[in-house]
């Protein structure tokens, strides 16, 4: 799917969101050793050496891990993780992001978010966990945006989201549930596609009326 997400710093980014299938394990590792200092540490808590980056990278499509990816010409560049219950001291499944520096706080984040909690809905999860440090606060952002509860315990920030239904506020402050969000985004994300498509083509877009100036 062709992706076009606009974030907190009005950037526009395209590419597209998929699920990576299990013989596309290297675009994923490329991807993990790809990121700076400061991601290593924000995706591992700390531990960002080679090795455990290649070990970890292996280890999710042989669990059953699942790893959607935002891809830019074929190379992956931001990825969600969906660790199942099991492999986790709560016994709730788990999520993590990464993306590379140069397409932070572009919207990539929340895209991969969105999708990632549409896969825990189809597997009939009723939690998610997400853990980060104290320091991410982008990542913490991101969160609570999604609906998560966060606490706070020795230089981690631990989050809880109940993916049954979120109740989010918006702008105004009134609250939505996640499916009409996402409803919203996907709309949101053709309307820009097709904008982009018909400014190349010469083409004038029709103005949305929902989106004209009252008198």
């Amino acid at each position: 799917m062709t992706a076009q997400a606009v974030g907190e710093h009005e950037a526009v980014v395209e590419g597209h969101v998929r699920r990576l299938a299990h013989e596309e394990e290297p675009l994923l590792r490329y991807h993990l050793l790809r990121l700076d200092p400061e991601g290593r540490r924000h995706r591992f808590n700390g531990v960002g050496r080679n090795v455990f980056i290649r070990s970890h990278a292996a280890r999710c499509f042989k669990d059953g891990t699942v790893v959607i990816a935002y891809l830019e010409d074929g190379v992956v560049r931001g990825a969600a993780e969906l660790h199942a219950p099991d492999q986790s001291p709560e016994q709730l499944p788990e999520i993590a992001f990464s993306v590379e520096a140069r397409l932070r706080h572009r919207g990539v984040g929340s895209l991969l978010f969105a999708r990632i909690l549409l896969e825990a809905r189809g597997r009939r999860y009723k939690k998610l966990r997400v853990t980060t440090g104290t320091d991410n606060e982008a990542m913490r952002k991101l969160a609570l945006k999604f609906g998560a509860k966060l606490s706070y315990k020795r230089g981690e920030v631990d989050g809880v989201i109940d993916i049954k239904r979120l109740t989010l506020p918006d702008a105004t402050g009134k609250a939505f549930d996640m499916q009409a969000e996402l409803a919203r985004m996907t709309i949101d994300v053709n309307r820009a596609f097709w904008t982009n498509v018909m400014k190349l083509s010469g083409l004038k877009p029709a103005q949305d009326p929902s989106r004209q100036p009252r008198s």
